[in-house]
């Protein structure tokens, strides 16, 4: 997958999986700087709904590197600040099946 680089005071938010589905996109653009803990909210505003069917069971990396979003928003100041040029992957969980389930 190839994605191209943000617009200038912008990072990518990429999507996998129901993530995909759900936005029917592969990535977006986001403004920056936000703050970690505020973006679920940003995400939500463009697609409602996603916050309690993606997000809240999903991972999220930040450059490669997994966060804990719960205790990123707990920090003092806000926690993580998402900057322009980060790339941003919302990861949802495998759904995995056993011999003779169906699809």
């Amino acid at each position: 997958m190839s994605v191209p680089k943000p617009p200038p005071g912008h990072f990518t938010l990429l999507y996998f999986a129901s993530a995909t589905s759900f936005t029917r996109r592969s990535h977006d653009f986001f403004p920056a700087p936000v703050l970690l803990s505020q973006l679920y909210n940003a995400v939500e505003k463009k697609y409602p709904g996603i916050q309690e069917k993606v997000l809240s069971s999903s991972a999220l990396t930040v450059n490669l590197d997994y966060v804990d979003v719960e205790e990123e928003s707990q920090k003092d100041e806000g926690g993580l600040v998402i900057q322009a040029g980060d790339e941003v992957a919302v990861i949802p969980p495998a759904v995995f099946y056993t011999a003779g389930s169906s699809l």
